[in-house]
């Protein structure tokens, strides 16, 4: 496949509905893309004030500094104990490194990649660029011989469901069966909300639990977009195996894949600040208690979603059919059909709106 025979970007499709929903004389309620509308905190944008003089090339593995606090973060954070500044690595944002992980482990043709059943089209995509076969599955069991890649997802996107040390355990002890790498992608690991992640934090694939002081073959994904407002900055990063990082930090190397100068400053400067990532967590908080209880007086029942930054749910009808009718009332999300072929029947519904937006969503979704 090349990227000529890529699909048309989903999203073109949700265009009428959009439409539709801003012809409502309140406005538009978008709640479709997860694109952060707070503000990026002071202490990010003055850091990358001071590191404007940014003349020479960054360092495509980071500068010490930043490697240093991905390695602090995930030790307070996560409870990931063993990382030294060898075993992480700076990305452009999460998205190029799932599109681009197939590539640059040397997957081709012949080749499985695993990825959720409810997932985002990236892990896919990533698969047929080097000719792999993507296939959707949550069940360790059910993967075959012949998988190279395995994705997981938690808290996922778009659904909200959660792995726990258990799940992880039993993803690594197949993985490692078929010789697969398998990768975690946890961008939204600090927005945990019902159940046991209402106050335990959401576990890493890193987690000394999962690995038992063994990290061969596995990587953990993460991305500031969410808990620090950066999604403009394309700020990311991946740790784990040390001969992994090294391999994909040489290929980088020759793709040119660095993460900007100043960026890396203000990485650094947000993985050290925790207050911030708190307020912005009791910011989603506050929208997710206005919004959830609404749609579900709307009829809609809600699934998986214990964490994350979305509400998962369905009416009971195709995503389309709900679609358009949350368009009339001037609300757009997205429809299930754009995250695998599983969900036809669910919508995703973002929180990343402000709190008038939600609040008038609320509204609109319990007026009789």
């Amino acid at each position: 496949m090349a990227v000529r025979d890529l699909d048309d970007y989903p999203w073109d499709a949700v265009a009428p509905y959009a439409q539709t929903a801003r012809v409502h004389t309140q406005g538009i309620v978008d709640l479709s893309i997860g694109s952060p509308v707070d503000p990026t905190p002071d202490v990010v944008v003055e850091a990358i004030r001071t590191a404007t003089d940014a003349h020479a090339y960054p360092q495509t593995v980071g500068t010490l500094a930043l490697r240093k606090a991905i390695v602090a973060w995930y030790a307070r954070r996560r409870g990931v104990s063993g990382l030294s500044a060898d075993d992480v690595l700076p990305t452009v944002g999460s998205k190029e490194l799932v599109a681009l992980l197939p590539l640059l482990l040397d997957l081709t043709a012949g080749d499985i990649v695993i990825h959720p059943r409810a997932a985002y089209p990236t892990y896919a995509v990533g698969a047929k660029l080097v000719g792999a076969t993507p296939v959707a599955s949550d069940d360790p069991a059910e993967w075959p011989e012949g998988t190279k890649l395995i994705w997981l997802n938690s808290p996922g996107n778009p659904d909200g469901r959660v792995l726990g040390v258990p799940d992880y355990r039993v993803a690594v002890e197949r993985a490692r069966e078929l010789g697969a790498v398998i990768a975690s992608d946890e961008c939204y690991a600090e927005l945990g909300w019902d159940g046991e992640w209402a106050a335990a934090p959401v576990p890493s694939i890193l987690d000394p639990r999962v690995t038992d002081g063994d990290m061969s073959g596995l990587l953990s994904v993460y991305s500031l977009s969410k808990q620090s407002n950066l999604a403009g900055y394309r700020a990311a990063f991946v740790a784990g195996d040390a001969g992994l990082i090294a391999r994909l930090l040489t290929a980088r190397k020759h793709l040119g894949l660095m993460v900007p100068g100043p960026v890396q400053a203000a990485m650094t400067a947000a993985l050290d600040d925790d207050a911030h990532v708190q307020a912005q967590k009791e910011r989603y908080r506050a929208r997710r208690e206005m919004l959830r209880p609404a749609l579900e007086a709307a009829g809609f029942r809600i699934d998986h979603s214990e964490g994350g930054l979305y509400l998962w749910a369905t009416e009971g009808e195709d995503a389309w059919v709900s679609m358009g009718r949350l368009a009339e009332r001037g609300i757009l999300a997205g429809p299930g059909h754009f995250y695998g072929t599983h969900f036809p029947q669910h919508v995703r519904f973002s929180l990343t709106a402000t709190d008038e937006r939600i609040a008038e969503a609320a509204r609109r979704l319990t007026d009789s």
